[in-house]
């Protein structure tokens, strides 16, 4: 019988080993760093017709720095030159979209403080809440989500702080100054025919928009509360943000036709700035925190802030400074900001 001759098997060739081998190691995670990169630099360009696409990216944008330290990692282990290079460009794309971020922005002084919170609608210490804000030094407060049966417990607990305070729906406003011009303002919660069909008494009790004028020592200032619609993420759908994207619209057409020079935004806005939804909004106001704040002063949840979603937004006054408040019975944290006349 014949005897068999065994074929060797076929092998990869080894990689190259000495400084050559630096450069051709890691190729799979240099490609990943360079698509980051381009994810950093061209996010606006991602498109919002698949399950809102766009905004969800934009929504997490600031996370996605995270990924560079882990590539670096890698790369490192790998021992490959091109890898690290390729890190060059979403590093540099992520510090230039958040790297001011990171610098404290805040000036001494200013001329008013203000204060937004999302009381939440099912804090079970409302007065604890209440008390916690009457204690914050804010001259105008802002609160979203007052349940019918909290309300009687906020207007008692901040009655002594505030002498001046108006309820529209689900969101109000306490003041140390005089109150006037108040209305609500439609962020489209009852979009489409069965919405307007709806008495206006009825929509009342679930509005979730107003705007009123504060009377400073400094002379008037706008100032409008919004709670815009919820948004729910799944793996079918995607984003599902049409009500908070029609109220975003919304908010923006009544503040670009506001007569007022000075106007400042507080709310639960369900999203953050980077989210394009926001643009009628970011294109005529600056962000406190983004203006004079330290870092990205995530508000949301409170046990654990991932994102900022309540915003304080100005148009017409400086932000000197801006924070963010300690915990409450709410699953949102309070958010503050300084703010004064002069211009610099």
């Amino acid at each position: 019988m014949a005897d068999t001759v065994a074929t060797p098997k076929a092998t990869e060739p080894p990689e190259p080993s000495g400084p050559s081998g630096i450069w051709h190691r890691g190729r799979v995670l240099a490609t990943a760093a360079l698509l980051l990169g381009l994810l950093l630099l061209l996010h606006a360009s991602i498109p919002n017709r698949t399950g809102n696409l766009g905004s969800l990216v934009e929504t997490f944008l600031p996370w996605c720095g995270l990924l560079v330290p882990l590539l670096l990692a890698g790369a490192l282990l790998r021992r490959s030159a091109t890898a690290v290079i390729a890190l060059l460009l979403p590093a540099a794309a992520w510090l230039n979209l958040f790297g001011p971020l990171l610098v404290d922005k805040s000036h001494p002084g200013g001329d008013l403080t203000v204060v937004s919170h999302n009381v939440g609608a099912h804090n079970p210490d409302p007065v604890g809440t209440a008390r916690a804000l009457a204690g914050s030094g804010a001259d105008v407060l802002a609160l979203e989500e007052l349940a019918a049966r909290a309300r009687g417990t906020y207007e008692k607990e901040l009655a002594r702080a505030y002498p001046h305070h108006t309820v529209q729906g689900t969101v109000g406003l306490w003041s140390r100054f005089p109150l006037s011009d108040t209305r609500p303002v439609d962020v489209k919660m009852d979009a489409g025919p069965l919405g307007d069909a709806k008495p206006a008494e009825v929509k009342m009790v679930y509005n979730r928009g107003m705007r009123t004028t504060v009377a400073t020592d400094h002379g008037p200032l706008a100032v409008y509360v919004a709670h815009l619609g919820s948004v729910r993420v799944n793996p079918r759908a995607g984003l599902s943000s049409g009500r908070r994207d029609a109220g975003a619209q919304s908010l923006g057409q009544a503040v670009a036709a506001e007569e007022n020079e000075r106007v400042v935004l507080l709310g639960d806005l369900n999203g953050t700035l980077d989210d394009r939804a926001y643009a009628g909004l970011t294109s005529r106001m600056e962000s406190a925190q983004e203006a004079a704040g330290a870092g990205f002063g995530f508000s949301w949840p409170a046990a654990f802030p991932v994102v900022r979603i309540d915003q304080i937004l100005v148009r017409g006054v400086e932000p000197e400074s801006a924070w963010v408040l300690p915990a409450t019975g709410s699953d949102h944290l309070p958010v503050a900001a300084r703010v004064s006349w002069r211009t610099r």
